[in-house]
């Protein structure tokens, strides 16, 4: 797994890349929006391609050191492997344990599966309860570039919402990277809206038109869903709870996140079990581990996969962008870990 080292790489990459915010070409900053900085918009162009793309960049990312976490180097791993290779991990800290090809471990009886999952636990010292999980490679889903043009359209809706972009890139990053998807509960578009959602903010949806398919219209959609409920559901949550925050902080990001996901009642459900007496990176890892309702695998794996997401989409856009030299930015070393 490649290692982004951020701080030499995001001084120099901030300086070089991001647009002075009094430029003709700067974005209109809502003063409602108060997470947004323009200094978190980049502005790149890959190879081959014709025009300036925007993407966010998030230091605090690396800062606080949410890509150091083992969960996130799962993902990213999966996120670069094909579909004909999987890897074998222990579920709570998704400690990689293995990667075998798909079709050995598929041709296996369930008797050679146990066995084979035994041996793991005792190489690795693990409990016999510990569960250990198979997971196909998802390189086919993550294909980022994309996402570009819908990264770069959505930002502006976003702003002009009074909405975080960070969370319309988020988004489109994680639901659908490679092309628009359905989800077998119904979701459908780059937001991933449901029906309902869709129409409570302005959307028509009928057979012959569902303009859940067009980007602007349903990145409108998602920021006010965003702003009306996610935003301020996550506020009353801890606010119950007593527990001071930070909506600009990745931990609050991601708790809203986990709302547009899960649901808001979900993820209260989901905190009771918990009973947090403070915020932080902490309580989004107790998310991880817990099931309450509906909440359950797919909801406590959706803020993992968002961080991975996160870090890979910039890890590759820096890989292929023209705008910056990153040897001669950072230096060799530091270069190598980042770039091929």
């Amino acid at each position: 797994m490649r290692v982004i080292i951020p701080f030499l790489f995001f001084a120099c990459f901030l300086t070089t890349l991001v647009a002075p915010a009094q430029t003709n070409d700067s974005l209109p900053v809502p003063t409602r929006c108060a997470c947004f900085s323009e200094n978190t918009v980049v502005r790149f162009r890959l190879h081959e391609d014709t025009v300036d793309r925007k993407m966010i960049l998030d230091s605090s990312l690396f800062y606080e050191n949410w890509n150091s976490l083992p969960q996130v180097a799962f993902w990213r791993t999966l996120m670069n492997l094909p579909e004909d290779s999987a890897l074998m991990c222990e579920k709570d800290k998704r400690q990689i344990l293995d990667r075998i090809p798909t079709s050995f471990y598929k041709q296996l009886g369930d008797s050679a599966k146990e066995k084979y999952r035994d041996s793991l636990r005792f190489a690795y010292g693990l409990s016999d309860s510990s569960r250990i999980l198979f997971t196909t490679g998802k390189k086919f889903f993550y294909c980022y570039e994309n996402s570009l043009p819908q990264i770069d359209t959505s930002i502006s809706v976003f702003l002009a919402n009074g909405v975080d972009p960070w969370y319309a890139q988020s988004i489109l990053i994680i639901e659908s990277p490679n092309k628009i998807q359905k989800s077998y509960a119904g979701a459908y578009g780059p937001f991933q809206l449901m029906k309902g959602v869709a129409r409570k903010y302005g959307l028509t949806v009928t057979k012959s038109n569902d303009e859940r398919k067009d980007l602007k219209r349903s990145a409108y959609a998602a920021s006010m869903l965003i702003k009306k409920s996610c935003i301020p559901q996550a506020r009353k949550m801890l606010d119950t709870l007593g527990i001071s925050y930070n909506e600009c902080d990745i931990w609050f990001r991601l708790l809203v996140m986990h709302n547009y996901h899960a649901g808001a009642g979900n993820v209260r459900a989901a905190l009771d079990v918990i009973c947090p007496n403070q915020g932080g990176m902490e309580v989004i890892k107790k998310l991880w581990l817990t099931s309450a309702g509906q909440f359950q695998n797919a909801s406590q794996n959706y803020s993992q996969v968002l961080l991975a997401a996160q870090i890979e989409f910039l890890d590759r856009m820096v890989k292929n962008s023209n705008l910056i030299d990153v040897h001669e930015c950072i230096g060799e070393k530091v270069s190598s870990q980042i770039t091929p």
